[in-house]
């Protein structure tokens, strides 16, 4: 069992930045591909962002690619999303995600991914 924990989220203007964190208990994540989803009011859960065990393979939905970056330390056993240039529609709550397969291709449907953290609120004002 993987309990995740996400951290970093917030209030913050339009063409700001922030740090999302998301850390893990009960097993090492290691073997692990992780990601980020994000989901607003109203609408289905979407994909944001994934990385491999190894940290070698990212892969980013469109919406966000060049804004956002992936990262994990094995070693600290958590991940990161750093979000700059943010905008309004980035408004959602994230969540990261833990997918057994580490190994494979990068997965951008939530149901490849057995654990979730809590999500954590993050706001772009205009």
């Amino acid at each position: 069992q993987v309990q995740l924990a996400e951290s970093g989220g917030g209030l913050v203007q339009t063409g700001s930045s922030l740090r999302l964190s998301c850390g893990a208990s009960g097993r090492t994540l290691s073997p692990y591909a992780m990601g980020w989803f994000r989901q607003a009011p109203g609408k289905e859960r979407e994909f944001v962002a994934t990385i491999s065990w190894s940290g070698r393979t990212t892969y980013y939905a469109d919406s966000v690619k060049g804004r956002f970056t992936i990262s994990r330390d094995n070693a600290k056993n958590t991940v990161n999303l750093q979000m700059n240039r943010l905008k309004p529609e980035d408004t959602a709550v994230y969540y990261c995600a833990a997918d057994p397969d580490g190994y494979g291709a990068p997965q951008v449907r939530p149901t490849k991914y057995d654990y979730w953290g809590q999500g954590t609120q993050v706001t772009v004002s205009s």
